[in-house]
């Protein structure tokens, strides 16, 4: 490697504050999309306008930041807005033409990402729309993903493995009496990259096995938790509702269809590296040509999954930079006040969650500018359930 590409290199990690900053502003972004999209969760809403709105918000803040600078900045949507409601555990973005609408008790699961120059942020948070505080086996699981959330935040440090990570969430939502849903992975990010090699599995099981990984300075993780009430074993019931894929950027193939061509030409110019919403794509010639595209592995779908009908399923996704003073939890979203069934009694779970997620003591490092979370962050060598400072938004 020459003198110029190991700076190259340098640069493209968290060593750069330019690198810091981006990650930043992407974070900032994408948590006032998810803070507009939730206050508009409401009866009768239509899911697709609220997805619609979380992409436009993240277009048009993006479009205004980095507008000035010589090189051209690649900046927008790096996961569609997914509005995942009761059972459905993730990824539903319905097309236009979907009347799929939000009822008064239903578990409302927003997910959402932001990109500046490749360098991502993406969240995910679990609202319940009703007034007051949520309780019973809806309280029960959202705090089950948001206490393992907590706890994974703490783990995910340098010198820890991700399979300790991996039984700590288990450990979790079994307090709960709730289960960590199988086959979600935490993925680390790196510049344009949203499913990293380093990965943190939910749940291991003999089908679904990764490579023992150890955290490191300077690394960034998208921790991805989703809890259930019921048997934490997803299913896919229809093909059809899958809207969300990635262009596979490893695969080739000669597609025979005049629709598929035009199709993944169109793919290929519009979002060659991040997940798309087939609803960005010219509709009526898509569905076809979509199918032989991921008939042949050029797309990757993000399937729609689903636990039974009756199950509550809860989201909690964070983005996190492992720092040299500790982790820097730069997305989330505060719950609703929450009056679980359940609590923590078990000495090991409270001991991950009095671990502190700063290397230094408050006052020693340098302060920087523009970092409201820090003292909020700290502060959260918490309870398993804090919720003093939740809001209803």
């Amino acid at each position: 490697m020459s003198d110029d590409e190991a700076r190259e290199e340098k640069e493209l990690d968290l060593t750069s504050q330019d690198v810091v900053t981006k990650y930043k502003t992407a974070a900032e972004i994408v948590n006032k999309a998810l803070q507009l999209v939730a206050s508009q969760c409401k009866p009768k809403a239509k899911v697709v306008d609220l997805c619609e709105k979380g992409d436009s918000f993240i277009r048009e803040q993006t479009g205004n930041v980095y507008k000035n600078v010589k090189r051209k900045i690649e900046r927008g949507v790096a996961f569609p807005t997914c509005i995942s409601v009761n059972n459905t555990v993730c990824h539903f973005s319905p097309l236009g033409n979907d009347e799929t609408v939000l009822e008064e008790n239903d578990i409302v699961k927003i997910d959402m990402g932001c990109h500046i120059d490749g360098f991502i942020a993406v969240v995910a948070h679990t609202h319940v729309i009703q007034e007051g505080s949520v309780t019973g086996r809806a309280a029960d699981v959202i705090a089950a993903a948001n206490t393992a959330a907590e706890v994974a935040l703490r783990l995910v440090r340098p010198g820890k493995k991700n399979k300790d990570v991996t039984e700590a969430i288990q450990k979790v939502a079994a307090a709960y009496d709730c289960k960590i849903l199988e086959g979600v992975l935490s993925h680390q990010l790196k510049q344009f990259v949203i499913d990293g090699n380093k990965v943190v599995l939910s749940v291991g099981n003999p089908e679904t096995r990764v490579d023992e990984v150890e955290f490191e300075e300077n690394e960034v993780y998208a921790i991805d938790i989703v809890t259930s009430t019921g048997e934490g074993k997803p299913k896919l019931l229809d093909e059809k509702q899958t809207t969300i894929y990635k262009r596979a950027v490893d695969k080739n193939y000669q597609l025979k269809m005049k629709s598929s061509r035009f199709i993944f030409s169109e793919i290929s110019q519009k979002f060659p590296i991040m997940p798309f919403s087939a609803r960005a794509l010219e509709e009526k010639r898509s569905r076809l040509g979509l199918v032989e595209c991921v008939n042949h592995d050029l797309l990757q779908p993000y399937p729609v999954l689903h636990e039974r009908p009756g199950d509550l399923v809860a989201h909690i996704k964070f983005t996190v930079l492992l720092m040299p003073n500790g982790s820097d939890k730069i997305t989330s979203h505060p719950l609703q006040q929450l009056q679980p069934t359940k609590s923590i009694d078990d000495p090991e779970i409270k001991a991950w969650l009095a671990l502190g997620i700063k290397t230094k003591k408050k006052g020693g490092g340098k302060k920087k500018k523009g970092k409201k979370g820090d003292a909020q962050d700290e502060s959260a060598e918490a309870e398993p359930m804090d919720t003093s400072n939740s809001s209803t938004a």
